[in-house]
């Protein structure tokens, strides 16, 4: 029986939207699973060395919020200078305080279970983004290189 194979878009670029692709990637390796992670557009945030991902709350209805101020906070309120810093400590202590592990454990993890982790070359070149500042073991490539991957796989999912 031929491996089974999971491929991932990642589009997404804060801190929220980081963990996805990094669960289930370690995830589907650890049971088996050949996995590709193919990041794109903001995507590609999650690929630096340095990380300063961030969580906004605005845009953001499903996100829940201390004291229930998503039902009397309103929601101009989160333009505010220093919501955004604010939400991300929240996020960042609440993960902590749980015991889920940081984004750049999992993208350890990633990297120690063989998810291949793709930066897609016509976003890098787009953004004129300097491949030094993404970490060891990224590979490069475009659209088609990844969809021969995707195409053959069991599992698709766009994050």
């Amino acid at each position: 029986m031929d491996e089974k194979k999971l491929a991932i878009i990642a589009t997404k670029g804060s801190l929220d939207w980081a963990y996805p692709p990094f669960i289930l990637a370690s995830t589907a390796s650890a049971l088996g699973y050949e996995t590709q992670i193919f990041f794109t557009f903001y995507g590609l945030q999650l690929l630096k060395r340095k990380l300063s991902l961030e969580v906004t709350p605005l845009g953001n209805p499903g996100m829940p919020m201390p004291m229930g101020m998503d039902k009397w906070f309103p929601v101009l309120g989160m333009t505010l200078p220093g919501m955004q810093g604010m939400v991300t400590s929240m996020m960042k202590k609440k993960m902590s305080a749980k015991g889920v592990a940081s984004i750049d454990e999992l993208r350890e993890l990633c990297i120690e279970a063989e998810v291949k982790l793709i930066a897609c070359q016509m976003t890098v070149d787009l953004f004129d983004m300097d491949q030094a500042e993404f970490i060891d073991g990224v590979e490069y490539a475009g659209a088609a290189a990844f969809f021969e991957f995707a195409g053959e796989s069991d599992i698709c999912l766009y994050i």
